[in-house]
């Protein structure tokens, strides 16, 4: 990234080396190289030598001065569980083999925060990754209006083309898993959503009503509810549909959580999973295959989302515009045991 701003030297001049170039010159690592520029302790001696050597070739008068690369800025403002958890420390180690620095924002209270407002002013950061940021799209816009790179892994809302972003394929995995209730027999199936103004609520309930539809059914307005993605926010709204008469004979909820709420609401109503309910899930976190019966989910590739997003962003960096700005990875299908066939009326 071209240092327009004046940080790290204004003495450096287009063009410049790259860690890029320095790892091809001497045979090791990217990650090496910049664990040798931030005078990191665990590399050899010999290897240290060699870089700094190589270094010095370019900063010499008439060389290619090496530009030492900024931190990453990773904001996820949500308790890095099982889900955050392997998107934010897939991003880590990526970061690593490219020789950068993280600057991890992490914890709910950040929800409320304008961290974003500052962030092209930062000297030490080079770029962000965004996951499922709170701000508004509006604040979104801005932040790529005024030149800084950033890359957003599953967006709340529609972004627009020039955003870079990655996500699940939410549509087809719904899709699927509905897909799988109809062929064992289910026509009334339920939804618990997520916040009816998420992007991924929305596409998961197309990839829903599709599948319905396909199986020659659709989905009434009373089979629906919009919930935050949580364990007892997945219990009331399971509550309420599991108190209709009559009930649905399967639940598809946004994420396990929500199958996990869902799971408790039934055992409260005597109700026994899959026997009386099937239940299905959506991410395929370590909860999903520990919890009795161990839940039917969709696998959405998260640590493939965080790898992806880094890519992206360091294609930014290096001056390119990726070809595919928005891309949805393909998610897949678990079958455990929380479905079966309807029982019988």
């Amino acid at each position: 990234m071209s240092d327009s701003r004046g940080r790290r030297g204004a003495a450096l001049v287009e063009p410049r080396t790259t860690l890029r170039d320095i790892a091809a010159e001497t045979g090791v690592s990217i990650a090496t190289v910049s664990r040798v520029l931030n005078e990191h302790e665990n590399v050899a001696p010999r290897t240290r030598d060699l870089v700094l050597q190589a270094v010095a070739r370019r900063n010499a008068p008439g060389g290619q001065p090496v530009e030492t690369p900024g931190a990453v800025y990773v904001r996820c403002p949500y308790l890095l569980t099982d889900y955050f958890g392997l998107i934010v420390s897939s991003i880590a180690e990526t970061l690593a083999l490219h020789g950068r620095r993280v600057l991890l924002d992490a914890g709910e209270s950040g929800q409320y925060s304008d961290a974003l407002v500052g962030l092209p002013l930062r000297d030490e950061v080079d770029g962000a990754i965004l996951i499922l940021p709170p701000e508004s799209k509006q604040d979104l816009v801005s932040l790529s209006r005024s030149g800084f790179a950033f890359v957003v892994v599953d967006p709340r809302q529609a972004l627009p083309p020039d955003i870079a972003a990655v996500s699940a394929a939410h549509a087809s995995g719904a899709n699927a898993v509905v897909t799988h209730l109809t062929g064992l027999g289910h026509r009334d199936i339920a939804f618990i959503a997520g916040p009816e103004e998420w992007l991924a609520s929305n596409a998961r309930m197309l990839g829903h009503r599709a599948a319905l539809s396909a199986a020659g059914t659709l989905l009434p307005p009373d089979r629906i509810r919009y919930v935050h993605p949580t364990i007892e926010d997945g219990r009331r709204a399971a509550g309420e549909l599991l108190d209709r008469h009559p009930r649905p004979t399967a639940v598809v909820c946004f994420n396990d959580k929500i199958a996990v709420g869902t799971y408790h609401a039934a055992r409260e109503r005597g109700l026994t999973v899959p026997d009386d309910l099937s239940v299905t899930g959506f991410d395929d976190i370590d909860l999903s295959a520990a919890i009795d019966p161990p839940l039917t989910t969709v696998r959405q590739p998260l640590q493939e989302m965080g790898r992806i997003a880094v890519t992206q962003l360091m294609r930014v960096l290096d001056g390119h515009r990726p070809e595919a700005v928005h891309l949805e990875l393909a998610t897949q299908l678990v079958v455990r045991g929380s479905t079966t066939q309807p029982p019988a009326s």
